[in-house]
């Protein structure tokens, strides 16, 4: 039981990641006309190794129980009380580097944005419709 609890896990862990990018994808566009505004990305393979304990993978291994979206600025909600679901840290989102430097400091390209947005959905997608292949299996098995 123990071994199924924790493939249901990582692909919940996978999935809440995977939704976190988004929503930092979908700000950066949201934000493309915002002067100084500095995109950033989450660093999903680092904020899964993270979340799941691999120490292979990152240098400093944290559960993730223990891993919170900090608030950078006093404006910011506390969305980690709210929903009991944040996993990625402040240390996992990034500034993405500008490959087209704009006047007023913003460093959204929106085309950038639009193909990493299609690339998450696609995991997530992926992700998910393993997790749901897993779920049959097993409702399979037990029914016969």
């Amino acid at each position: 039981m123990n071994a199924l609890d924790a493939a249901f896990r990582f692909h919940e862990t996978a999935l809440k990641i995977g939704g976190q990018r988004q929503q930092a994808i979908a700000s950066n566009m949201a934000n493309a006309d915002t002067p100084r505004y500095q995109a950033s990305d989450v660093n999903f393979a680092d904020a899964l190794a993270r979340a799941t304990g691999d120490s292979g993978a990152a240098s400093t291994v944290r559960s993730a129980a223990a891993v919170t979206l900090a608030a950078t600025r006093t404006g910011h909600i506390d969305r980690g009380a709210s929903q009991g679901a944040v996993v990625v840290s402040s240390t996992d989102l990034a500034e993405r580097t500008s490959t087209q430097p704009s006047i007023d400091g913003n460093t959204v390209d929106l085309d950038t944005e639009r193909a990493a947005f299609a690339d998450n959905t696609v995991r997530y997608e992926a992700s998910f419709s393993f997790l749901n292949h897993q779920v049959k299996t097993l409702m399979s098995a037990i029914t016969g």
